[in-house]
């Protein structure tokens, strides 16, 4: 691009010098010979007040004046000899040719020729040549010609530099948008291109910035998604394991109900999957009042059976003035089920989820009788890195989702009897009313 910008501009520069430098210098070789025309007739029309109408009579001899310039005179009788001077011993045509008219010029021999008549009373009664050499002439239009070639090379010079320096301009904001893609291209999505004041080419650094800003963050929402779907899914598919396995194990199983228990394990699994799906692609439908009691009672069948396995209950309770906030139910089934998992995992004794009003909303809370999170834990719901341990995703999972619906997700009480705390803003008011749902309680 640098060869092609700095090429194009000396041609084009090339042809416009050589073009006005070809027409200047013919104006400039026609100029210096008038000029040499005008001084030899302005020298001739000096010389002829030497010559007196009565030369023919005259004893003395005519004597014209010497110039240094290489201007020479000669005068002329009407016969065509010449009387005195520096000049052919015979008229030339310039000299012939004045006897008729006021003043003529001519290239003769080499010279360039200007005859002037000298008249007295209204009649010519000589002519007086002037002359130069042509090459004095010639040689002006020479070093006028050299001079207007030097110049023009220094246009074409100056007009290099200049696109090279152009070129240089252009060419990098270019080469950084090149750098920038192929950074993009190795996963350095956190690359930006620098702003390069050419309008045009910051369009296109905007753009690539707006698509390195979108692929940074489809990409870290498909790593949130592997890790999420990682998270949710282990638990059920070690029971759905142990389901089979127990199954197996066991001599006279109902394999048909194992069988039929996978399945819903298996539904429960594939459910989550596209539940995940829409939520880390934002696809979610225009969301209508939450139905709290069915929520929760869906939770309630999906951790009851896991829970008692080892020998914990788990109490469900909904109060009737709870409000139902607008909120998606895939959303809030994936935060209960992180909760309770939590508490399954890291907790102890009883897991106790309540909903009641709170403040206008909804305040869902999740509590256990473990010994809770110790003191000086960092912040539970920040997302650990692959290298760390312990909790990470699970609550940085819920507490996105709980925000992404216009909630919030709190640690309520650290411990111990640990208590998450969900809260939504109620759903707008349908005829007036705000949903209420009846009080369920289960052990």
């Amino acid at each position: 691009m640098t060869r092609r910008i700095l090429f194009t501009m000396v041609v084009v520069t090339s042809v416009a010098v050589v073009g006005f430098g070809v027409a200047l210098g013919v104006a400039v070789s026609h100029l210096y010979h008038d000029e040499a025309v005008s001084k030899l007739e302005r020298e001739a029309t000096i010389a002829s007040l030497e010559v007196p109408a009565s030369y023919r009579t005259s004893v003395d001899p005519l004597e014209l004046p010497t110039l240094t310039d290489g201007t020479r005179l000669a005068v002329y009788d009407l016969s065509g000899n010449r009387l005195a001077g520096d000049g052919p011993v015979v008229a030339d045509s310039a000299v012939r040719r004045a006897r008729a008219a006021p003043v003529t010029d001519a290239n003769a021999g080499g010279s360039i020729v200007v005859a002037v008549p000298l008249s007295s009373e209204e009649s010519v009664f000589a002519v007086m040549r002037a002359s130069v050499p042509s090459s004095i002439v010639t040689d002006r239009v020479h070093r006028a010609w050299l001079a207007m070639f030097g110049l023009g090379l220094g246009v074409i010079a100056l007009a290099a530099l200049i696109a090279s320096w152009q070129a240089r301009r252009l060419t990098r904001p270019v080469l950084a948008l090149g750098e920038t893609a192929a950074r993009l291209g190795e996963g350095d999505f956190a690359a930006r291109t620098p702003r390069s004041g050419l309008p045009e080419l910051d369009v296109v650094a905007s753009a690539l910035d707006s698509t390195a800003m979108r692929l940074g963050e489809l990409l870290q929402r498909e790593r949130a998604f592997s890790a999420d779907a990682s998270h949710q899914l282990r638990t059920p598919i070690a029971g759905l394991r142990v389901q089979l396995e127990g199954a197996l194990l066991v001599p006279g199983t109902d394999a048909s109900g194992a069988i039929a228990d996978a399945l819903h394990t298996i539904d429960q699994i594939q459910l989550t999957i596209e539940e995940l799906l829409a939520l880390g692609r934002d696809i979610s439908p225009a969301r209508e009042p939450l139905d709290v009691g069915t929520a929760l009672a869906e939770a309630e069948q999906r951790w009851h059976g896991g829970l008692a396995a080892v020998g914990r209950p788990l109490r469900v309770r909904c109060d009737a003035d709870a409000p139902a906030p607008a909120a998606s139910p895939a959303a809030v089934r994936q935060i209960l089920d992180v909760l309770i998992a939590n508490a399954l995992e890291h907790g102890a004794g009883t897991v106790s989820v309540v909903a009641r009003a709170s403040g206008g909303g909804l305040a869902i809370e999740v509590s256990d009788e473990g010994q809770g999170i110790d003191a000086g834990t960092n912040d539970v719901f920040r997302r650990r890195t692959a290298a760390s341990a312990g909790r990470g995703i699970g609550l940085a999972l819920a507490r996105s989702l709980a925000e992404a619906e216009g909630g919030r997700l709190l640690l309520r009480a650290p411990g111990p009897h640990p208590t998450f705390r969900l809260l939504f803003p109620p759903a707008p008011l349908t005829n007036g009313r705000t949903g209420q749902l009846p009080a369920t309680t289960r052990t």
